[in-house]
């Protein structure tokens, strides 16, 4: 599914229009972006955990050269599925 399918089916179901459905689901990402920077938690019950998490720089090696690379340190996000979600996803 792409984000403008996302919006239409946001909008078709919660019973308002595609730019009202587009400004909510913008307004979400914006907010998980930001909880995610402060490397705080984001937490919607049933459905998941969003969260930052610190990746250690290491070496790793080009597959098509074999030369050692330098990968540095970054903080990557990371998303954990609830119970719910799972149970819904598995039936």
């Amino acid at each position: 599914m792409k984000k403008q399918e996302l919006v239409a089916k946001i909008a078709a179901d919660a019973g308002i229009s595609k730019a009202q459905a587009e400004r909510a689901l913008g307004a979400f990402t914006d907010a998980v972006t930001t909880t995610l920077k402060k490397k705080d938690k984001l937490t919607l019950v049933g459905f998941g955990t969003f969260e930052a998490s610190d990746r250690k720089a290491r070496t790793a090696r080009n597959p098509r050269t074999g030369a050692s690379i330098n990968v540095p340190a970054s903080t990557v996000p990371r998303f954990k599925a609830g119970k719910a979600l799972k149970s819904a996803v598995n039936k």
